[in-house]
């Protein structure tokens, strides 16, 4: 694997809060993610399922984690199983796992392989009376693809229609919310690689470069940097697309003059990163790109400082609303009328301001929480207010990582360049050593 070893200290712990919330008599059922088909007899990179990983430590297709906290056999009260390993497959696509690789990693010591996972879990559902069953609750997912757990619920509701059904989202809703120490520091490495392609970015960028070459350039970075890719599709929008909230063509050509809005971040031992800058392609904000970006950059500072255990997401939204429509008044886009209507759902600040401004992070970009929930010591946000005049061709986004502590937010992101000055020293030094060169 391209990352270090985890401690299995952190998927034992994982494992054990889950547990607490289970009911009597019950057993959790956890899937891996399917190996998915591209074209022909091409497959998609394997990417474990979050949960799973997030319980087991196991980056590998076909392996299924069984607890039954309550059960009668001690040995079996938490059990994997892994796919058995044969000479054909090592042979072209590498070793599987071995047993005691499994125990190592993941610290849970019974260990099966998947094929003997019918007889001994028929044995272990005809205890129980209760199961937990798992599948993709995102807020905002729209796929329509079955996955592998709903497509296992599904069966084991069919052989075992008596037992009563649990959904597991709810409890892992809760948990993931809350970062172990372990977790923070992957968190932080994601976000050191993603520091180290921004900083590459900002020597490369010159007008006439490709935005699929900035991509390069960041892909490159995070490969030499221990991660395992994107945690996501990157943006690198330049001129008017950087309007077009979730651009990845990439495809453009960047122009004097216009500012290059970046959205990307590394995934490093599954934990991701997830930044946003915003930066002139000759080196050099004009006044109006530079006023737009302050105006955003005055309302980040703002808005991370709220970060507090105890706030709402939609109290924060709220107040960057009311910040972000105050800027716009300076900027001569919205009368002082406008911007004190500012808390309807048709705010006028909207117009160049549509998203959110937070959401959690962690194995996922947009990481399994509760958005009713206060924010509370140990979560980790983004923070990413935006301006977007698409009548003028700017967009601006900055967005950094936030850690939730008692003691105040702390930003994980902190030594990025982020000040207009900051940014245009870095390029224009850059831009002066190409010139020295040719």
């Amino acid at each position: 694997m391209r990352y270090q070893s985890i401690d299995a200290s952190l998927f034992r712990q994982n494992r054990q809060r889950f547990v607490r919330q289970m009911k009597a008599d019950s057993i959790a059922i956890f899937q891996s993610n399917d190996v998915m088909p591209r074209n022909g007899d091409q497959f998609f990179p394997f990417e474990q399922h979050s949960d799973l990983f997030y319980l087991s430590g196991i980056d590998q297709p076909e392996t299924v984690l069984v607890m039954y906290p309550h059960g009668r056999n001690v040995d079996l009260r938490e059990v994997l199983f892994v796919k058995r390993g044969k000479a054909k497959t090592s042979l072209w696509e590498g070793p599987m796992l071995s047993m005691d690789e499994v125990k190592e990693i993941s610290g849970v010591e019974k260990v099966y392989w998947l094929d003997q996972m019918p007889a001994v879990l028929q044995d272990l559902l005809h205890q129980a009376k209760r199961l937990y069953v798992n599948d993709n609750e995102n807020l905002h997912v729209t796929a329509q693809v079955e996955t592998k757990d709903a497509r296992i619920a599904k069966e084991l509701m069919g052989k075992y229609p008596f037992h009563k059904y649990h959904r597991a989202q709810p409890i892992l809703r809760q948990l993931r919310m809350i970062k172990s120490p372990i977790e923070v520091e992957l968190l932080r490495r994601s976000c050191t690689i993603t520091s180290q392609a921004f900083h590459r970015v900002l020597r490369c960028v010159r007008p006439g470069i490709k935005e699929y070459e900035i991509e390069g350039k960041i892909i490159g970075t995070f490969m030499e940097g221990g991660a395992q890719g994107h945690a996501y599709e990157p943006i690198v929008a330049s001129g008017s697309a950087a309007c077009v909230l979730h651009y990845t063509r990439n495809d453009s050509t960047c122009a004097e003059g216009e500012l290059i809005l970046l959205d990307f971040g590394a995934k490093y031992a599954h934990y991701c990163a997830d930044l946003s800058r915003t930066i002139p392609c000759n080196g050099k904000f004009t006044e109006r790109q530079r006023s737009v970006y302050n105006a955003v950059l005055r309302t980040f500072r703002r808005a991370k400082s709220m970060m507090l255990p105890g706030i709402h997401l939609d109290e924060l939204s709220r107040e960057v609303g009311s910040m972000l429509s105050h800027e716009l008044v300076d900027l001569g886009l919205l009368s002082k009328s406008e911007a004190a209507d500012h808390a309807s759902d048709r705010a006028p600040y909207k117009k160049y301001f549509m998203h959110g401004v937070a959401h959690h992070l962690g194995l996922d970009v947009h990481d399994l929480s509760d958005r009713f929930s206060p924010l509370q010591a140990g979560m980790v946000l983004t923070c990413e207010p935006a301006l977007y005049i698409a009548e003028e061709g700017i967009g601006v986004r900055i967005e950094n990582n936030v850690f939730i502590t008692d003691d105040g937010p702390i930003d994980l992101m902190e030594d990025i360049p982020i000040e207009v000055e900051e940014i245009e020293e870095v390029m224009q030094e850059q831009l002066v050593n190409s010139f020295d060169s040719e």
